[in-house]
């Protein structure tokens, strides 16, 4: 955003206020100082006035000038194509030093004497105007021939780039800025006003009717004004090349103008582009166009408000009846609609997507009052509105609140005053308690804290007293925190084990899931964009992608495969669980001279010791999986005290030739039932433990968890652990067969002796006998 300090006096008192104490100021008020330029005409450079205006008798792009300086009339010959007799100028004078480095002299030009140059903007150091020399007029206040130009604040400015953060579309315009000072310096806004004298105008609604539809979200304000020998003023040719914009006709560069100083959107429409023949009045209709944006249209389309208006009803002459339109869009909803549907946009939609001024009337009244004292133009009277009322965002506050959040008691007269500033309407429903309406023009507030930190800007962060920090220890540790922790410790517990992570999308094939028997989700929960047809679903195990994984890794030529994975399932509902699965395929080992080069193959065994490394202890239980995916007679259910927890398997030998898989085994755990508990101590025995084996008879078709079970329940003295060793059958024990269970026993009170260990195992005899009908072999 760029303003310059004498454009901004209009607007704000800036009396005993340096321009670096301006730019500190915005720095601590939160709009950011980008770069200073100063204006400063050199001395001798003065106004004058062409008297007289000839053409060079030796030159056809020169003339010789008679121009009066105040004190004297000087000969000057100058090239400019727009100098002419009657033209206030700005001269340099005999002597003066030009900022080129230029030193004026008398000269000689074409046999002609010239005592001086006639200047244009670029010669005394302002923004180039493009017009040739400069045509000094009323606009620039008050001055006589003679007077150093350098003394006029227009010419001795200092022109200033705000950068301004996405939010503060409200200082998008010079009125916005002083807006920000008046609340930093406590001083009053100017505020323009026009006389309408409505009832000597001719009304609006004689030439002009205005049609809409309904529930546009769109403010507009229309006047109509007879355009008559309109001229465009010095300082808005000049504050226009300042900021770097310029338009095609000077009724559009007024508009421009007028919408940098008010920060209203201003357009300018031809009359006739409304009007059909034989029928003097303008039609103006508001219509959703085909993309749903609000539009005027008459025999065409004139414009998208607050986006683009279209050349054909765009005015390009300085006479005739204009239409000056004033619009407002909430931001919000004229950014969203472009992000939904986006056309092409003009200069202005920057500032309406931002936030433009939402007070239409200001705009209006101040882009006329520049037509009227710069024309003899006619003004109809009245004008013709359509919007909704405002509606103010409300925002109650307490002064305690305020204080809290700010960490400093701040007087209330004084966040009163910032409000009243700010433009904030605000009431007090008790003595401590703010109820502040939010005007429109500031969307980006709607919350308390939006509220305290706009106090903050304007009291200034220096000029809140500092504390020394209070360090209070709080628990950080949430849920989240031990779910990633036990994450970790399983996953480096699987890698010390020799097995490698392998992660997956935590989508997989609906058909492939089906084909093995396992759990997918209702079609009424499924994707409805997968992102490929082979992940078209939520994965509700994580065997299959770890048997793809293993497929690749065997291809490559790996022939021992070790991987793990810890990660989301979903069951039919989409309910989130995780689970943890494992994978050991091919050699037990590499290759090596241990085992002359053959390594064994990976079994039941030992993947169930390689499993109970990462996990710990547990129990393995006769099982049948739910799925196709295991061996019919190599599948058991994973328990841990008492609950099942999972199930360990070999891979079914058609699923391994399916991957192209060596001997595979495979656990898929639930994640969640994994012990993850604090290390508990727990006491041992100093003495020695005691092994001793049985050999018991027990029928084939019993399972050993019969047996376990009720050793376990004969509560046996001295009891630590036991485990079967070694199994035998034969001929002779026909249905039977003889099963090692090897005991370990130990006291913690004492050695054992002979006699407490046979007591002992004849307590497990007895229990086995009675139970089960088993005995010694």
């Amino acid at each position: 955003m760029i303003i310059t300090r004498s454009w901004l006096s209009e607007w704000i008192n800036l009396d005993g206020i340096t321009t670096d104490e301006l730019a500190k100021t915005f720095n601590s008020i939160g709009l950011e100082v980008d770069r200073i330029v100063n204006y400063n005409v050199p001395k001798k450079i003065i106004f004058g006035k062409v008297l007289e205006c000839q053409k060079h008798p030796n030159a056809d792009k020169l003339n010789i000038c008679k121009v009066d300086i105040g004190t004297s009339i000087r000969q000057i010959v100058c090239g400019a194509s727009n100098i002419r007799a009657g033209l206030d100028v700005v001269v340099a004078t005999i002597g003066a030093e030009m900022p080129s480095g230029l030193k004026i002299k008398p000269v000689k030009l074409r046999d002609v004497e010239s005592e001086g140059m006639i200047c244009s903007a670029s010669e005394i150091g302002l923004e180039d105007t493009k017009d040739g020399i400069l045509e000094i007029d009323s606009s620039i206040g008050k001055y006589k021939l003679g007077q150093e130009v350098c003394i006029n604040p227009i010419f001795n400015d200092d022109l200033i780039e705000i950068e301004l953060t996405a939010n503060r579309g409200d200082c998008l315009s010079i009125r916005g800025i002083a807006r920000d000072l008046s609340a930093a310096y406590d001083r009053p806004l100017k505020e323009g006003t026009i006389d309408d004298n409505e009832e000597k105008r001719v009304g609006i609604g004689r030439i002009l009717a205005l049609s809409h539809e309904n529930n546009l979200n769109v403010n507009l304000s229309y006047k109509v004004i007879d355009l008559k020998n309109l001229t465009l003023p010095f300082v808005v040719k000049l504050r226009l090349a300042q900021i770097e914009e310029n338009r095609e006709s000077d009724i559009e560069s007024i508009m421009l103008y007028a919408t940098h100083s008010s920060g209203v959107i201003l357009r300018a429409y031809d009359y006739d582009f409304f009007t059909q023949e034989n029928n003097p009045l303008a039609k103006v209709a508001l219509v959703s166009d085909d993309n749903g944006y609000a539009s005027i249209i008459a025999k065409e389309k004139a414009s998208t408000i607050g986006i683009l208006q279209e050349d054909v009803s765009k005015v390009m002459k300085n006479d005739g009846i204009v239409l000056i339109e004033a619009s407002y869009i909430p931001p919000d909803i004229i950014s969203k609609k472009m992000q939904e549907c986006k056309v092409p946009s003009g200069p202005m939609y920057y500032r309406t997507s931002r936030g433009s001024e939402p007070e239409l009337n200001h705009g209006l009244n101040f882009c006329l009052e520049i037509i009227e004292l710069n024309s003899s133009s006619l003004i109809y009277g009245g004008s013709i509105d359509l919007g909704d009322a405002d509606r103010d965002t409300i925002i109650s506050i307490t002064k305690k609140e305020i204080d809290e959040i700010i960490g400093a008691n701040i007087n209330k007269v004084k966040i009163t005053k910032i409000f009243k500033n700010l433009g904030f309407g605000t009431t007090k429903s008790s003595a401590n308690n703010f109820v502040v309406s939010v005007p429109k023009f500031r969307h980006d507030i709607t919350h308390k804290q939006d509220i305290v930190e706009e106090i903050v800007r304007l009291v200034g962060i220096d000029n809140i007293p500092s504390k020394a920090f209070t360090f209070t220890e709080e628990n950080r540790l949430e849920d989240d925190y031990f779910v990633y922790k036990k994450k970790k410790i399983f996953r480096h517990k699987a890698a010390q084990s020799g097995f490698f992570e392998s992660i997956h999308f935590v989508f997989d094939e609906k058909k492939v899931l089906k084909n093995y028997g396992f759990e997918t989700v209702d079609e009424s929960k499924e994707l409805l964009n997968p992102i490929v047809n082979t992940l078209d679903t939520l994965r509700s195990t994580l065997l299959t992608g770890l048997l793809k994984a293993a497929s690749n890794n065997s291809k490559n030529g790996y022939s021992s495969i070790k991987l793990f994975e810890i990660g989301s399932l979903f069951n039919s509902n989409r309910e989130e669980s995780t689970k943890m699965a494992i994978l050991f395929s091919g050699d037990r080992e590499s290759q090596n001279l241990s085992n002359a080069g053959k390594p064994l193959k990976i079994d039941f065994a030992l993947f169930a010791q390689k499993v109970s490394d990462i996990i710990g202890d547990f129990e393995l239980k006769n099982y049948t999986t739910k799925h196709s995916l295991s061996h019919h007679y190599q599948s058991a259910e994973v328990i841990i005290n008492g609950e099942s927890i999972g199930e360990l398997f070999r891979v079914h030998p058609n699923v391994e030739d399916s991957y192209d898989l060596d001997v595979t085994y495979m656990c898929e755990l639930d994640f969640e039932k994994l012990s993850y508990t604090l290390k508990t101590a727990s006491k041992s025995s100093k003495y020695q433990a005691s092994f001793k084996d049985l050999s018991i008879i027990m029928p084939q078709n019993m399972n050993y968890e019969k047996i376990k079970t009720t050793i376990d329940s004969a509560d046996v003295n001295n009891l630590i652990r036991f485990y079967p060793v070694d199994k035998y059958s034969d001929d002779s024990l026909g249905d039977d067969m003889s099963l090692s269970i090897r005991f370990v026993l130990q006291s913690n009170d004492k050695t054992l002796e002979d006699e407490d260990i046979t007591s002992s195992m004849e307590s497990i005899l007895d229990a086995l006998k009675s139970e089960l009908g088993v005995g010694l072999r």
